[in-house]
């Protein structure tokens, strides 16, 4: 599989990579032996690029990736975050951008992961009551201590990269992006140019809704996290899966799945542009590898640009609280 840099860093990624939250949460019962076996699929396939954070499942998901990439940690190029603070009861505490947080999130993320460095450490969110440089400084001399390769930033406002990229170089910028989630085109895509981040989009596939096999929420499973967000309610799922249905019939004009078109549409925004689509199925994750063959002429991102303007998606990207946590 092709590979690129994240922005100016010498840390080349694939340019399709693998969102692993999905394995352990909020999707409904995950299976462990398919996780796994999808994780090698995509290391054997040159789908390096494996995201994780300490939240996801509370720390299972780190222990999932860590099981699966322990006799082949030179395959993966591994990324996971701190700063959203959950309750062992699974319950949602804040955001801490603390220095002493950041280094023990760290600690409990290389033993979770069996691992002795961290290829690409995020902080998941911003935290409003601690300087952002702080923060970074501290995730600096995670690097210097040699636990950390480079760092990055989740959800993160054009000042907020301005004032980290002050202290320490930041390899890449992780927020949501794709045909019903534009917002980072205005000025948050335009910064990471200007100061050299690569940016990795996630829930490149609109959450599963770009996959085309959604049609209602009884497609969803009953703890599937999905049946509460905003865009996946009454009258906003109905107008939302209209759109899906105008990128099916683009997609069937040029011989893909709609996923594949979505993703492929991500990756013709610029070699900077990495989509990290969550799956937890080999057979899923083949056909988001196939993205990448798939040509993209001008007129075929003319028509997408057309029938996904910014703002066509109806609701918003999270519930009320958690849109409140966003740094913008």
């Amino acid at each position: 599989m092709k590979q690129s840099p994240l922005g100016k860093s010498d840390l080349l990624v694939s340019r399709v990579g693998l969102g692993c939250m999905g394995m352990s949460e909020f999707y409904g019962p995950g299976d462990e032996r398919e996780s796994i076996r999808t994780i090698h699929r995509a290391l054997d396939l040159g789908m390096n690029f494996l995201d994780t954070a300490d939240i996801y499942g509370i720390g299972r998901n780190e222990e999932l990736v860590g099981k699966a990439i322990r006799d082949r940690r030179g395959k993966a190029v591994l990324a996971t975050k701190f700063g959203n603070v959950r309750g062992a009861d699974g319950s949602w505490l804040g955001v801490d951008g603390k220095p002493e947080y950041v280094r023990s999130c760290c600690e409990a993320s290389l033993r979770r992961l069996g691992v002795d460095v961290i290829d690409l450490y995020y902080q998941h969110r911003v935290d409003p009551a601690t300087p952002i440089e702080e923060t970074v400084g501290a995730m600096a001399d995670l690097v210097r201590q040699g636990k950390v390769r480079y760092l990055g930033l989740s959800e993160a406002a054009p000042a907020t990269i301005r004032k980290a990229c002050a202290v320490h170089p930041i390899a890449a910028l992780q927020t949501e992006y794709s045909l019903w989630t534009r917002d980072p085109e205005d000025e948050v895509i335009p910064t990471c140019r200007e100061f050299g981040v690569g940016f990795v989009a996630y829930s490149p596939l609109g959450r599963g809704i770009f996959g085309g096999r959604i049609k209602s929420l009884n497609d969803l499973d009953q703890a599937d996290y999905r049946r509460n967000s905003p865009r996946f309610m009454g009258e906003n799922l109905a107008h939302n899966l209209s759109l899906v249905k105008r990128l099916e019939e683009i997609a069937a004009e040029k011989k893909c799945r709609p996923s594949q078109l979505a993703l492929a549409w991500l990756l013709a925004r610029g070699q900077d542009v990495v989509p990290i689509p969550g799956t937890r199925r080999v057979e899923r994750l083949e056909e988001n590898a196939g993205a990448l063959e798939i040509a993209m002429e001008p007129a075929d991102l003319a028509r997408l640009d057309a029938a996904f303007p910014p703002g066509a998606a109806r609701g918003t990207r999270y519930h009320e609280q958690a849109m409140k946590a966003l740094n913008r």
